[in-house]
């Protein structure tokens, strides 16, 4: 939704009508998050995904339907064995979506938090998908503020109460209510779709490596920072545009730097005056992620120098050193890739192996409230 929202923004902004399909549910392997979205505007243009393509020519009539009728739908599409022509998931999960009109009378906050989303600014949008409440409604939820309303006041005081709380957690998923926000009842379904801003990407030392990994982590999406001690080398310059780039001692700079756990540290430098230091602050704080470069010796080095500091194997055990998965790079780019997967890995869950050497299913189960991510879906 992330992805496709300056577009969708411009057609709201020009009062052209189009139908917005939601990813609300899933199940078993679906090849999307909740959150993953698929518009159709104007001349029949289409713009996201909802599946990766195995049901998005039957989205496409349900959105212009939509469109036509004024009025929002649940669907679900999952795999008939009965049916194997039929429009379905071939990887045999279950999405469930919710197809809406949008126009400014219809949400009269979607404008607000396009411009929210694109200024990275949280806000959650909460959405009734079921249940005796008007289909499709929303109640934008921001911090401070709200704007829209899913037809009850007590519906809108319980799910405002929730989406602030989905909102520090930057979770996505759906809740149930009474049809006047009655927490024991489960009659009405909302949808809580989370625009947490992007988690941060922290990589110090202004080496090739680290223009590589920048790299990777913006197109990851998240908000990246270069932090070198050396002016010559952290020159905006040398890194891809939208990277910042600081010129600190990277643990006095990490040091004055909030950080939660979605924050992915990558400590490039591999020299100890720099290393041991920042090592010291980032073992001791919230990160979702911590790897160093360097070689086997360089680790045990490091590794040595960090006990005499003080640190616990507890927090020495968060390191991720050598860096990156065994893939044979040897490029900076190559570098690059494995870091981005070792952080994917360890984020979902996966063993890195080759998909050809497991069993079972690809995608992982899901939780009922998935956490957003860097990952597209909730960017």
């Amino acid at each position: 939704m992330r992805d496709i929202l300056p577009v969708l923004d411009g057609w709201y902004a020009a009062g052209v009508p189009f139908g917005l399909a939601t990813v609300v549910a899933v199940s078993r392997s679906a090849p999307r998050d909740p959150g993953a979205a698929m518009a159709v505007g104007p001349d029949d243009r289409v713009v996201g995904s909802v599946s990766g393509g195995c049901v998005e020519g039957a989205v496409f009539e349900l959105a212009r339907e939509a469109v036509a009728s004024g009025e929002a739908r649940l669907e679900t599409f999952g795999y008939g064995d009965e049916d194997a022509f039929a429009v379905g998931l071939t990887c045999g999960g279950e999405i469930t979506l919710l197809v809406r009109p949008v126009t400014p009378a219809l949400d009269p906050s979607f404008g607000a938090v396009a411009r929210s989303v694109a200024a990275g600014e949280p806000v959650t949008v909460a959405t009734v998908t079921d249940g005796p409440a008007p289909r499709g409604a929303t109640l934008a939820v921001w911090p401070e503020r709200t704007c829209g309303t899913l037809g009850a006041v007590g519906l809108d005081a319980a799910v405002t109460a929730d989406a602030r709380g989905e909102l520090a957690l930057g979770a996505t998923g759906v809740r149930h209510y009474g049809p006047r926000g009655e927490r024991r009842e489960d009659a009405v379904a909302v949808f809580l779709h989370s625009f947490a801003p992007p988690p941060r990407m922290l990589v110090f030392g202004a080496i090739d490596y680290a223009a590589a990994v920048a790299g990777i982590g913006d197109f990851l999406g998240y908000r990246v920072t270069v932090c070198d001690a050396r002016p010559v080398f952290a020159t905006a310059r040398r890194f891809p545009p939208g990277v910042e780039v600081v010129v600190e001692w990277p643990h006095r700079y990490l040091r004055d730097t909030d950080t939660d756990g979605r924050t992915v540290i990558c400590v490039l430098t591999h020299d100890p005056k720099f290393d041991v230091p920042l090592l010291e602050v980032a073992l001791r704080r919230p990160a979702a992620y911590i790897g160093a470069m360097g070689s086997r010796r360089t680790h045990e080095d490091r590794r040595r120098r960090l006990v005499e500091a003080g640190l616990t194997e507890g927090e020495l055990s968060r390191l991720r050193s050598p860096v990156g998965l065994d893939l044979g790079a040897r490029t900076p780019e190559e570098v690059a890739v494995s870091v981005a997967a070792e952080i994917v890995a360890l984020r979902w869950g996966g063993t890195g192996a080759p998909l050809t050497a497991t069993a079972g299913a690809i995608h992982r189960p899901r939780c009922a409230r998935t956490s957003a991510s860097p990952d597209r879906g909730g960017r």
